[in-house]
């Protein structure tokens, strides 16, 4: 089985939509993938429609969060999308989205780049707006050569001089949140050094402690040091390992699949889980 745990569709910050999402997926070799759109679900019912047969649907998110001065995203998985207390806190992160984005353009252009927020809302379109779109807005300029170098401490990376921060929640309440939701949460690239400040492994400890199930390994921007140091901590703690490609579509190079996760920590996933279930393909 080749899983992919971790996509992005244009219900955040991909360019595929969810559907073309799920059958470029298929066409990838992928047996499992995971929509896992920023703060949403609403890509969820458009993948189901469109699931091709022999492909299973994982719902999920990556929500935004904030510990100590430093932003992190937690990858949540089958969890019941209309609990309401999780619900409320995706909203306020969605909510708070744009005068966010608003306040990136703004501080580019104080820096000389002609960016503005016209340009950004027509890139992000019904996707909830992210960095990821102030970054495409800046390839299109010709500031930047890619998304990725846009981010950066010259500019969009976390305490960039253009970074703004938004309403983030705590990971020890998405740890809650999620769990009370009956999903499962996995810190995502808990290590990726080149976004920025990255989360102290004491916090993901307290973190393994307060229930968090997991860690992504592999992962882009994981090198191979990260991705050892991650396994031994994670044996440490008893926490589960995956591996996902992050992927957005032709907003980033990597490909679906590039990184997966194994097929016995995929199910113990979804033993753990009972908010929602894994929807198999029936050839939509």
């Amino acid at each position: 089985m080749r899983i992919d745990l971790h996509t992005h569709s244009t219900a955040s910050d991909g360019t595929d939509t969810p559907a073309e999402l799920v059958r470029n997926a298929a066409a990838a070799g992928l047996d499992v993938v995971a929509l896992t759109d920023h703060d949403s679900v609403g890509g969820y019912a458009e993948a189901r429609a469109a699931l091709p047969e022999g492909l299973t649907l994982v719902t999920g998110a990556e929500l935004s969060c904030r510990v100590g001065g430093v932003s992190m995203h937690m990858l949540a998985y089958l969890f019941d999308p209309e609990e309401p207390e999780l619900a409320r806190e995706r909203e306020l992160v969605r909510d708070d989205r744009v005068p966010r984005a608003r306040g990136m353009v703004a501080k580019l252009r104080e820096l000389g780049v002609p960016v503005t927020w016209e340009q950004v809302a027509r890139i992000a379109g019904d996707g909830a707006v992210g960095r990821p779109h102030v970054a495409a807005a800046m390839v299109e300029l010709g500031v930047v050569e890619t998304v990725s170098d846009a981010f950066t401490p010259q500019w969009l990376a976390n305490d960039g001089r253009a970074y703004v921060d938004k309403h983030e929640l705590d990971p020890f309440d998405a740890v809650r949140l999620v769990k009370a939701a009956g999903g499962v949460t996995v810190f995502a690239h808990p290590m990726a050094v080149k976004r920025g400040r990255t989360v102290p492994e004491h916090v993901i400890a307290e973190l393994a402690a307060a229930g968090l199930d997991g860690v992504e390994v592999d992962h882009t921007d994981h090198d191979d040091a990260a991705r050892t140091r991650l396994r031994g901590l994670a044996a440490d703690l008893g926490l589960l390992t995956t591996g996902s490609s992050d992927y957005h579509g032709s907003r980033k190079t990597v490909a679906l699949g590039e990184y997966t996760t194994d097929p016995e920590i995929y199910g113990e996933i979804v033993r753990r889980a009972f908010g929602a279930f894994p929807v198999p393909g029936a050839g939509g």
